[in-house]
């Protein structure tokens, strides 16, 4: 079983930045595709970005690309996404994810049912 605990999150004024960090425990997930996920308001969970399991493969939604990175550090067990240029439209409590499956190809995944693993979230909201 593999515990994950994101942190990071907080209130960030239009334009700033916010660095989120998802924690593994349990057991290693260096060699599972990981993501980030966030749901606003009303709206139901989406991809943010996706990342393969060495972290050379990634996906960025198009609301993100361009202002968002999404990387690993598998001697760490950590999921990072950092995020720039924020503005309001970005609030939402994010969500990091991995695969129970395990296997060196160079995918990433872009839905819920495709990950095991979730961590319990964390809120960021963008002032404007």
């Amino acid at each position: 079983q593999v515990q994950l605990v994101e942190s990071g999150g907080g209130l960030v004024q239009a334009g700033g930045s916010v660095r989120l960090s998802c924690a593994a425990s349990g057991r290693t997930v260096s060699a599972s595709a990981m993501g980030w996920f966030r749901q606003a308001p009303d709206r139901e969970r989406a991809i943010v970005a996706g990342i393969s399991w060495s972290g050379g493969t990634t996906y960025y939604a198009d609301s993100v690309k361009g202002r968002f990175t999404i990387s690993r550090d598998n001697a760490k067990n950590t999921l990072y996404l950092q995020m720039n240029s924020l503005n309001p439209e970005d609030t939402a409590v994010y969500y990091c994810a991995a695969r129970r499956t395990t296997g060196f190809s160079g995918r990433y995944y872009l839905n819920e049912y495709e990950y095991d693993y979730w961590g319990q979230g964390t809120q960021v909201t963008v002032s404007s």
